[in-house]
């Protein structure tokens, strides 16, 4: 395993992030994005397993899949057609170990599984993400605050791809855009009922957050600059 340069450390919250070899797309249709939604689940565990042997041909949902305890509480999550980021902390202090942790087991096994499943279904060889993939430690709470809007928010380039720069120009449309985008954790703290909401871990979340992160959130997309 490689070293980081700065190590993660139980207890501590993370911004994890990826994109495609060369920017890349790494999801190209619907199928594309419910493996790697799964796979965030499915991989979120001590368990070895082959999503086939384990999944397709039990015949179970992926959700139905006895994982036992995480190796990581996810926060949030979005992925875009090249890239995808993962807000998680991992409160596993009995894994950690000099050579071992829990944040990069997890990582291992999502990263290598959807891999194989890209490249097999579209007949391709070599990496498929830009290395090894990127942290950022989340140590003050305005990073924190920050983090939690920028994921879910990340959905408004595809609609407009200057937003950031400009502001959102159409408020109203920004919403029931991110409203209606299936991938990210946005539906789940928006109250909408789904098995993808299983891969939050809301008990790290109160709903003192979460309630704030909503207000904050739209009162954001109202006066962006």
């Amino acid at each position: 395993m490689s070293i980081r340069n700065t190590p993660f450390v139980s207890g501590e919250y993370y911004h994890i992030y990826n994109r495609g070899n060369g920017k890349h797309e790494i999801f190209l249709d619907d199928e594309d994005y419910d493996r790697f939604i799964k796979l965030l689940y499915v991989c979120n565990s001590e368990k070895k397993f082959v999503f086939r042997d384990s999944i397709t041909d039990i015949g179970i949902d992926a959700f139905d899949f006895e994982r036992e305890e995480p190796l990581v509480s996810i926060i949030s999550w979005v992925l875009m057609p090249n890239h995808f980021h993962i807000f998680l902390i991992s409160h596993r202090s009995d894994l950690w170990e000099e050579d071992y942790n829990p944040i990069t087991e997890f990582m291992r096994k999502l990263s290598t599984a959807y891999a194989m499943y890209f490249n097999k279904k579209y007949g391709r060889s070599g990496s498929l993400f830009e290395g090894k993939f990127k942290s950022k430690h989340v140590e003050q709470d305005s990073y924190f605050n920050y983090l939690f809007a920028y994921i879910h928010l990340n959905p408004i380039k595809l609609i407009q791809s200057d937003w950031k720069e400009k502001g959102i120009k159409n408020p109203q449309q920004a919403r029931e855009y991110l409203s209606e985008y299936k991938y990210s954790s946005f539906q789940d703290y928006f109250g909408k009922e789904r098995k993808e909401g299983k891969i939050i871990d809301m008990k790290n979340i109160t709903k003192e957050i979460q309630n704030a992160h909503i207000k904050e959130l739209f009162e954001w997309i109202a006066i962006s600059p």
